[in-house]
């Protein structure tokens, strides 16, 4: 099993925006998109029973990761972890059906991914989402071009000369490609260590 500082620390934080923001009293189908090790999934898992999780992931490692952690902790409502590249078409994502999701998570990927990975996980929640479903995105953004503070600034420098195609996206960009997919960005939270989570609802039909 692999462990991240980083998911320690903001597991907590963002367990409590998603109860904030989820139903607690009916039984609710989740995807998470980039899942990392595990160990977000399983923590929320815990707490949030009447949820059922999909984890998913692009790196083979991960992916041994998280099953090693449903193999340790046995959870009933996670389910076996999926291979998932996030810029292919929504129809490769491990067979969901469109409007199925009543939750769609990502943490920590739009920063450390192409922008095609972020144009994907939008055009898939757009699809696969229920009407008035969530998509909760969680990482460093940019604000109107902006970035704030420092650590953020000498973040973002990393990234981009690790991977041209990595970097801070704006705020304006992903509500932008939000709304080409049915989506409005709903609120915005701010976390601790100068990230935020950004909470996009599945518009309603009528």
């Amino acid at each position: 099993m692999l462990s991240a500082a980083a998911a320690d620390r903001n597991k907590e934080p963002l367990l409590a925006v998603i109860r904030d923001n989820v139903s607690g009293q009916r039984a609710l189908q989740a995807l998470e998109v980039s899942s990392g090790t595990g160990q977000h999934v399983l923590h929320f898992a815990r707490s949030l029973r009447n949820i059922t999780w999909q984890p998913s992931e692009f790196d083979r490692q991960s992916l041994s990761s998280i099953e090693a952690y449903r193999a340790h902790y046995k959870p009933d409502n996670v389910m076996p972890a999926i291979h998932l590249d996030a810029s292919q078409p929504h129809q490769h994502w491990g067979g969901i059906q469109p409007d199925s999701l009543d939750l769609l998570l990502n943490i920590n990927m739009i920063h450390i991914s192409p922008l095609a990975c972020t144009e994907g996980l939008f055009k898939g929640a757009g699809a696969l989402l229920k009407p008035q479903g969530l998509l909760l995105t969680y990482g460093p953004y940019a604000v109107n071009g902006e970035i704030t503070p420092q650590s953020n600034i000498d973040f973002d420098y990393s990234l981009r000369q690790r991977n041209p195609e990595w970097g801070l996206r704006d705020i304006s960009l992903v509500s932008s490609l939000a709304q080409k997919n049915g989506l409005y960005l709903d609120k915005i939270v701010d976390m601790p260590a100068n990230n935020k989570c950004l909470l996009f609802r599945k518009e309603s039909l009528v």
